[in-house]
């Protein structure tokens, strides 16, 4: 795995939001290690890099995270527990096909993910909200009850200041304000974060 100077060198105006981006890897390491979870939300691009990070943490990414003998003998049948990987609990809000179309039926669209995150979210879970623009309405209000049921946030945005500033424990700006370029950096950023936390809890 390279550590973050390096994927500097290769991304070079991720310089500007080393320090985020170390703090968040931080965050969602303690958030795994206290038994907790991650929750992502997005919309459109940013819906897609949601689960492209959930891919990432469910199951191995860099490593193959084997189960322990330990873990493998609380199986009945071994076999098929030798054929599971270690995975880290995290949930892309939109994933929730049947709640989100009822919701969408019935109340106010901006809400959705306010909606998910009240439901499913507990105390110090994470919740890490992607928006290019960092003022998605449905985002930002997914981050408002985050805060108030006592969960952390981290936002992955753009260079610009934001709605999701004042909400969020950690913001990553990546430095643009293309939403194409903006996504082009969320990418290195998040695979530097699942390959992080990953080296942290499986170090063979």
């Amino acid at each position: 795995m390279e550590n973050l100077s390096e994927l500097i060198k290769r991304y070079p105006l991720l310089a500007s939001c080393k320090s985020e981006i170390e703090d968040a890897a931080n965050l969602i390491i303690k958030t795994f290690e206290n038994g907790n979870r991650l929750y992502i939300c997005g919309n459109g691009g940013s819906a897609a890099d949601a689960d492209h990070i959930v891919g990432e943490l469910m199951k191995g990414f860099l490593k193959k995270r084997p189960l322990t003998e330990n873990q493998i003998l609380k199986f009945e049948d071994k076999d098929l527990a030798r054929g599971l990987m270690q995975g880290l609990p995290a949930i892309s809000l939109h994933s929730q096909t049947a709640f989100l179309t009822a919701f969408l039926n019935d109340e106010d669209p901006s809400l959705l993910y306010a909606q998910a995150m009240y439901a499913l979210g507990n105390k110090d879970d994470v919740l890490l909200a992607i928006s290019t623009s960092g003022n998605s309405q449905n985002v930002v209000n997914a981050a408002k009850v985050a805060r108030d049921i006592g969960c952390k946030v981290i936002t992955l945005t753009g260079a610009n200041n934001c709605k999701l500033d004042t909400l969020s424990n950690i913001t990553i700006h990546a430095n643009s304000c293309e939403t194409y370029r903006i996504q082009e950096l969320h990418l290195p950023i998040y695979h530097y974060l699942c390959a992080t936390v990953e080296d942290y809890f499986f170090n063979e």
